[in-house]
């Protein structure tokens, strides 16, 4: 779907005019927007963005010649996307692409017409981005990054890191994240014997008291959300959760690469290929030695 309905958008115009008029007139440049919910800063960032243009140059679209892509970078602030989204539909692109529920959101808020494409989007149906995954309607149609059902499996390997893990958190911001995992990780932590929490921060200054809060008594854990926020903050919370010696599971490889525990999620640059990649698990290097899920042989490190 999102690949085929991207293409189609693309190169539907063109398709339409007779080869002869093709042949007559100069190749109509098709101006792509961009709006990415992360940080230009982000480690990833220019990964995801080369990944970007390769697949579009295999597929007959170079930047410069038959396509122009308008960027903006907003990182989690939803002010600054709500003001991106708008300059981006003012310039009247064939297609956007959108990183990132929130991101995803404000385009949709600025136009009903212009095709969007969302990447990264959690819960497209509860966002209410389309009406089903068979039948989006609408303008919008993507991607989304994870099932509720990841997790219970995020509960599940930590509860295999930290044998002794008896309280549980899931640290949030609730203006970025979708809340779609909430009843699964509720279930697994009842199968599990451990309790669950929701903490919720809005800033940055509130991410050291809620990790700190699992740390106050033996046996707490952490499960960091995948949003935009938790992304923008990861190496605060990174940092935290080491300096209260509290086990952490993330949804995304850049925080075990940033020194955090582990991760077991999708690639976020394979999103922007010809395919899809599977969940993978990754291990920060100085925990190797340790970490029981060495035995794990499908996953990656």
């Amino acid at each position: 779907m999102g690949r085929r309905t991207f293409i189609a958008l693309l190169c539907g115009a063109a398709a339409a005019l007779p080869t002869t008029a093709r042949a007559q007139q100069p190749e109509r440049v098709r101006r792509i927007s961009m709006l990415p919910g992360f940080s230009d800063t982000d480690p990833e960032s220019p990964l995801r963005i080369e990944t970007f243009r390769q697949t579009l140059e295999r597929l007959g679209w170079k930047e410069g010649r038959n396509v122009h892509i308008d960027y903006r970078w907003a990182g989690a602030d939803p002010k600054r996307l709500e003001l991106h989204a708008k300059d981006l539909i003012r310039a009247m692109p064939d297609v956007v692409v959108a990183e990132s529920t929130p991101a995803a959101a404000a385009v949709k808020q600025e136009s009903q017409t212009t095709p969007i494409i969302f990447i990264n989007a959690g819960n497209p149906i509860g966002s209410g981005f389309v009406a089903s995954f068979t039948h989006p309607g609408g303008n919008l149609t993507g991607f989304t990054n994870y099932v509720p059902s990841m997790g219970g499996k995020w509960m599940e390997l930590l509860k295999e890191l930290a044998p002794r893990l008896e309280r549980t958190a899931a640290l949030f911001n609730p203006r970025t994240h979708t809340g779609q995992y909430w009843s699964v990780l509720e279930a697994a932590a009842r199968s599990l014997n451990v309790t669950f929490a929701k903490a919720a921060v809005e800033d940055a200054a509130a991410i050291g008291p809620a990790i700190a809060a699992m740390a106050g008594e033996p046996g707490g854990g952490l499960l960091v959300m995948p949003d935009s926020f938790t992304m923008s903050h990861r190496e605060t919370i990174i940092a935290s959760a080491a300096r209260h010696r509290v086990p952490a599971i993330y949804a995304y490889r850049v925080f075990p690469d940033s020194g955090g525990l582990i991760s077991y999620g999708m690639s976020r640059v394979a999103v922007y290929q010809d395919g899809h990649r599977m969940p993978t698990a990754s291990c920060a290097a100085r925990n190797r030695a340790t970490c029981r899920c060495r035995r794990r042989p499908n996953w990656s490190w």
